[in-house]
């Protein structure tokens, strides 16, 4: 298998963090390099990414490339439960890239405008869904370990990027303890470490500069 991905993306993070929980093996096309970006162009026209190239079948988007994984390439862990469980799991998965990781890309890719072109308006409405995201994260997680219960699974690894990431766009608020807890649980997911150190190289790419911290 061939995973174009770059490290400091968030959903590439998201699918390298199920590749890593199975330690499955894989062969990594980092999109720092010209001849990894040129392969992807060919396989995808809007060269956006991950993408899994697996003999032949070209599998796109995140939570698609995981459940191929679990259903391909199963490992020890289960990342997609069967059942209710699962559709719990899957609902998540789609909570957090809809409603965290959408929206803080929103603040983020907002900085990258000309000072003329900014949203100011839109930035304020997805700082302001964050703020209720959190909240009901925050009590969702009551009386749980990891997002979807006692195990990790699709929805933890969609959650690590999505909230490392927001987290710095726009803080988690020192009032959401449980939130704030899971944040740092999955940051010492070994999985996760492994994600965050790969992509430390490439922190001066965050528009508004990584916080000394993480």
């Amino acid at each position: 298998m061939k995973l174009y991905a770059h490290p400091f993306s968030s959903y590439s993070q998201k699918v390298l963090i199920a590749l890593y929980e199975n330690a499955t093996p894989f062969d990594y096309q980092n999109l720092e390099e010209p001849a990894a970006n040129a392969e992807l162009a060919a396989l995808w026209p809007l060269k956006r990414f991950p993408v899994l190239l697996d003999e032949g079948r070209c599998i796109l988007e995140s939570s698609t490339i995981i459940a191929h994984l679990q259903a391909h390439h199963p490992g020890p862990v289960s990342l997609i439960p069967a059942g209710d469980a699962g559709l719990e799991v899957q609902m998540l998965d789609r909570v957090f890239d809809n409603y965290v990781m959408t929206l803080m890309q929103k603040v983020v890719l907002d900085a990258l405008r000309p000072v003329d072109d900014r949203d100011r308006y839109g930035v304020m409405q997805a700082r302001e869904l964050l703020d209720q995201i959190y909240l009901w994260l925050d009590q969702r997680l009551e009386g749980r370990h990891w997002m979807a219960g006692a195990g990790f699974t699709l929805a933890d690894c969609a959650a690590a990027p999505s909230l490392f990431y927001a987290d710095w766009a726009h803080e988690i608020p020192s009032t959401h303890a449980r939130l704030r807890a899971y944040r740092a649980r999955l940051l010492s997911q070994p999985s996760v470490v492994r994600v965050v150190n790969e992509a430390r190289p490439f922190r001066h790419y965050f528009p508004q500069g990584a916080p000394a911290r993480d």
